[in-house]
């Protein structure tokens, strides 16, 4: 292909950390408006790639560097915004205490030389942006009171402030629903359609397949293939990312002689959720499933004290319970994994076995009330082992570990409570397809030996292949209950986007 028509091209791209080839010898290509997958398990060398086509790092000698034709010896992350690289990274890396307007325009507010900053023009440009994406966000809230879906869009629009020619979108849809995602990608398509390179990472494999035109995929830092999307299943590329079989089949089983211990009736609270009514038996996985705005999230947060219900009742094991907050429920025997791993979840500069103890630090006193060391590093070992962590040290910090493994302390943080019921609110955002699989077979172990779950997500495969049964929600509402050994993904799939 000839230079004109590249937007990049690496060659030979090799990166050692310490001993560590995170990179070995990778080719990658992308085509002047283009739309391209970079796809690959956590930890398998995409965000490395990346950030040495923004000059974050540099590679090994020997490498190749080109945008748009031209060599680039040498870059960094100022040099690459000139060339009109832009990256939308996972973390979001906004400002919570900023307005949104503030957060659209950052960069042009702190870049270049000193000057005035000009508000109305911001505000106006950053309007212009969001009306791009199809989106309405107030200007002036603060960022971080916004739900996560709507924080991802504001990191999208402060992206595309600029007038980037290659633009990578790391997860970008991964918080987004349905109707939000189709936006996004159709902006995607009119970006293309204009002459924008687009490098779309993301573990949403079908959508993958949809707005992509070739996928490079990348295994343990090692060039796999780059492949047309074309006639691409799921099933194959995920086989491609992870070097063997995904296991997909339909788990459902009838619980009918265990005990009951999660019993909704009625449940209520205004413009959230409305006369809500279901149960969870001992063992069993319950799939919660529908749009974000359905109110499933919402729900959650009234079982575990963080809103009060204004009408019905909860029991669990039988007996009412009305927790005030989070401890109270954790008290009573209810875990909850937050759809937030970053900011609800865990706390990023701690370590692996701080963030491991730290919901049930009590019980490693000692009678003087002094922390035991000993139960300490037994509690973090037992959790890093059940649940397979792949740590370096457990005093490393937890934002060193993959998304799939921080998921994983998640969980053990919350297991260690020895909880009834186990809430996971969309336990997956940004984990990818290998690591999913590993965190929904110790999801299954767990119902296995009596664990109550119940498993909110808006991914159609994770509750059909791993629920006992499927609630359907909407508005605010269960519409329905569904056996997964009687409808199809693309049935499901159907109602929930009707």
């Amino acid at each position: 292909m000839a230079k004109q028509d590249l937007a990049l091209r690496l060659t030979g791209v090799t990166k050692t950390f310490g001993g560590v080839r995170a990179l070995d010898k990778v080719d990658f290509e992308v085509r002047r408006g283009e739309v391209h997958c970079l796809a690959g398990e956590n930890g398998c060398g995409k965000s490395t790639l990346i950030k040495i086509v923004t000059g974050v790092y540099a590679p090994d000698p020997g490498a190749g560097l080109e945008v748009f034709g031209q060599r680039i010896e040498q870059t960094n992350p100022t040099k690459s915004r000139a060339q009109g690289i832009a990256v939308i990274w996972q973390d979001l890396a906004l400002f919570p205490h900023m307005t949104v307007a503030e957060n659209i325009g950052f960069d042009e507010m702190v870049g270049g030389a000193p000057r005035l900053v000009k508000r109305k023009e911001i505000r106006k440009r950053a309007a212009a942006v969001l009306d791009r994406l199809g989106v309405s966000v107030a200007l002036d809230t603060l960022v971080g009171e916004l739900p996560i879906a709507q924080r991802q869009i504001v990191a999208i629009a402060r992206a595309l402030m600029g007038e980037a020619r290659l633009v990578f979108m790391d997860e970008p849809t991964a918080s987004l629903t349905q109707t939000e995602t189709d936006g996004l990608l159709e902006v995607v398509r009119t970006l293309s359609a204009q002459g924008v390179a687009i490098v779309f990472v993301s573990h949403r494999l079908a959508e993958v397949i949809d707005i992509a035109a070739r996928v490079t995929v990348i295994r343990d830092g090692k060039l796999v293939g780059v492949f047309p999307t074309e006639g691409m299943t799921q099933a194959r590329l995920g086989e491609l990312m992870t070097g063997s079989k995904l296991d997909a089949e339909v788990r459902a089983r009838k619980l009918t002689d265990a005990s009951t211990v999660l019993a909704l009736s009625g449940l209520t609270r205004s413009d959230e959720f409305h006369d809500v009514s279901f149960s969870i038996k001992a063992g069993e996985i319950v799939g919660l499933i529908g749009l974000i705005g359905a109110g499933r999230t919402e729900l959650a947060h009234a079982i575990i004290g963080m809103a009060r219900p204004e009408s019905g009742e909860v029991l669990l094991d039988g007996q009412q319970i009305t927790p005030k907050n989070i401890r109270e429920a954790i008290a009573s025997g209810i875990a909850y994994v937050s759809e937030d791993r970053l900011s609800l979840g865990l706390i990023q500069p701690q370590s692996i076995a701080d963030n491991t103890v730290m919901s049930v630090i009590h019980r490693l006193q000692n009678p003087s009330g002094l922390l035991s060391a000993a139960r300490r590093q037994n509690l973090v070992e037992k959790w890093i082992n059940d649940l397979a962590i792949k740590v370096g040290m457990p005093a490393d910090a937890v934002s060193t570990l993959s998304g799939g493994n921080q998921q994983r302390v998640v969980l053990a943080k919350w297991l260690a409570t020895e909880p009834k019921l186990l809430i996971l609110d969309s336990p997956t955002v940004g984990v990818d397809v290998g690591a999913r699989a590993g965190i929904f077979r110790i999801v299954r172990r767990l119902a296995e030996q009596g664990l109550a779950i119940l498993l909110i997500s808006d991914e159609v495969t994770e509750v059909l292949f791993n629920a006992d049964r499927v609630l359907h929600m909407a508005s605010g509402r269960i519409l329905e209950e569904l056996d997964p050994r009687e409808v199809s993904a693309n049935q499901l799939e159907a109602k929930i986007y009707a």
